[in-house]
C-alpha cells in the first residue's frame, strides 16, 4: 500500500472506531497564502458524531463541521494536493505524512499520541487554571498585565494549560495521602511555570492539601521562584536549589521531570521509585546513553546506518526500556504526546502511576531484557541504578 493510502486507511478506521484524537493538514500548496494549516477533531453535536474542520488563517478561522465520511473524503480530498503534511493523532498511536520537494510521501509511525479524545463542540476550550494564575503568568512574562498572551510566548502558553489538563486526568487514579499535605516536587524545573501550574490546579481548584516544590539547579531561577511564590501569596509553593540527584527533599507523592536531558531523566524515575512515589511523570529529552550500544537484529543494519533512523531507534529503545522497567518496579504506565509535535519535537511523556498490592515479577522482568537483548543494549542508567541486570 502507498503511503498516502496507507495514512488515509488509518484515519478513516480511527474515525470509525472511535479513537482518532485529532489531524492537522500543514505544508498548504493552494493558491490562498493567507491558509495556514486546517485543524480537524471530532465533535458531538445535536445530531450526532461529527468531524470539526478548521482553515486557519493569518487573521480569521472557518470552520465546517461534516458528518464522519464527508469529512474523511474532504481529507482525502486535500492531502497531497492543497496540503502536503499531515499529522494525525490517536489513542492507538501517531502518524505522520509528509511529501519532499519532488512530490514524494513518507509515512513515520510513532507512539500512542492521545490518550484522552475531547468531543465537546465548544470550541472555547475550559481552563483548569483559577483567575489567580494571572499574576504567576504576568511575573513568568507569559501574559501582559492586561491578560493577553504576549507575543512569542503562545506555545509556552498553550504547553502549561495542556499540561494542567493531562495533570488533572492522571490525578483521578492518583491516591493522595489523607493524613498529611501531599507531597508534589518538580525536578529540574527552569523558571518554574508548570511548577505553579501543578500548584495552583492542586491547591486552588482541586483544593487538596499540597506543598509544591520545584527543584533547580541554577540559584537566579530559584530566587526568582520563591519571590513569585512569596508577592503572590503562595506559601505552599517554594523553590529549591540542586540536581535531580541530591535535592534534600521530604516524603515524595507526585514526581514530574520534563526534558531533563539524557540520564537525568532515569535520575528522576529512579528517585521516584526509590521513595515509592503514587505518580511519577516525565517527558525525556536527548536520549544519548543507548545509541552508541545499538546493535539491532541484521535486517536493521541497512535503515540504522542513516543517522536519523537511528536516533529515532535510539529514542524508542531508551523510553520503552524505561516504561518496562517502571511496569517491573510496580507501575501501570502511559506513553503519549505532550504537546502537538507542530509545537515541539520533545514531546513524548511516560506517565506511571504505582499499583497497589502488586510486586516486581519475572515475566515483567523477561520483557525488559528480551528488548534490551534485541537491541543489544547491555547497560542502561535506569536499569543500573535499580539494580537490574539487563
Amino acid at each position: 500500500m502507498v503511503p498516502r493510502d496507507e495514512f488515509l486507511a488509518v484515519f478513516s478506521a480511527s474515525v470509525r472506531d472511535g479513537t482518532f484524537a485529532r489531524l492537522t493538514l500543514g505544508k498548504p500548496r493552494g493558491p490562498d497564502a493567507t491558509l495556514q494549516k486546517i485543524l480537524i477533531r471530532p465533535v458531538t453535536l445535536k445530531s450526532g458524531p461529527h468531524l470539526s474542520l478548521v482553515w486557519r488563517h493569518d487573521k480569521r478561522d472557518i470552520t465546517k463541521n461534516l458528518a464522519p465520511d464527508e469529512g474523511v473524503q474532504e481529507v482525502d480530498r486535500l492531502i497531497g494536493t492543497d496540503f502536503h503534511s499531515a499529522h494525525l493523532a490517536t489513542t492507538q498511536q501517531s502518524v505522520q505524512l509528509e511529501y519532499n520537494k519532488k512530490g514524494e510521501p513518507r509515512l513515520s509511525l510513532g507512539l500512542s499520541a492521545s490518550p484522552f479524545v475531547d468531543t465537546t463542540h465548544d470550541r472555547t476550550k475550559p481552563r483548569l487554571l483559577p483567575v489567580e494564575a494571572q499574576a504567576w503568568l504576568g511575573a513568568l512574562g507569559v501574559t501582559t498585565a492586561a491578560g493577553a498572551v504576549r507575543e512569542g510566548m503562545a506555545d509556552k502558553n498553550r504547553q502549561i494549560h495542556k499540561f494542567v489538563e493531562i495533570i488533572s486526568h492522571l490525578m483521578v487514579d492518583v491516591p493522595l495521602p489523607e493524613d498529611r499535605p501531599a507531597e508534589v516536587v518538580d525536578m529540574g524545573c527552569g523558571k518554574g511555570y508548570l511548577t505553579f501550574a501543578t500548584h495552583d490546579y492542586l491547591d486552588r481548584v482541586v483544593k487538596h492539601s499540597v506543598r509544591v516544590c520545584g527543584v533547580e539547579v541554577r540559584p537566579e531561577l530559584v530566587a526568582l521562584g520563591n519571590k513569585i511564590a512569596h508577592d503572590t501569596a503562595r506559601p505552599k509553593l517554594s523553590f529549591v536549589g540542586g540536581t535531580i540527584q541530591d535535592a534534600v527533599l521530604p516524603a515524595l507523592d507526585v514526581l514530574i521531570a520534563l526534558h531533563a536531558c539524557d540520564t537525568a531523566t532515569d535520575d528522576a524515575i529512579a528517585r521516584g521509585i526509590k521513595a515509592d512515589a503514587a505518580l511519577i511523570v516525565v517527558a525525556p529529552c536527548c536520549q544519548k546513553e543507548v545509541r552508541a550500544q545499538l546493535h539491532a537484529a541484521p535486517v536493521l543494519a541497512p535503515a540504522l546506518r542513516h543517522g536519523i533512523f537511528q536516533e529515532r531507534h535510539a529514542e524508542f529503545a531508551t523510553d520503552a526500556l524505561r516504561a518496562l522497567l517502571l511496569e517491573w518496579a510496580g507501575y501501570d504506565t502511559k506513553v503519549f504526546e505532550f504537546i502537538s509535535s507542530e509545537h515541539t519535537g520533545k514531546n513524548l511523556m511516560i506517565a506511571a502511576t504505582k499499583r497497589k498490592g502488586m510486586g516486581r515479577s519475572d515475566a515483567d522482568a523477561t520483557k525488559v531484557r528480551e528488548l534490551a537483548a534485541f537491541y543489544g543494549i547491555t547497560h542502561q542508567s535506569l536499569a543500573r541504578q535499580l539494580q537490574f541486570s539487563l
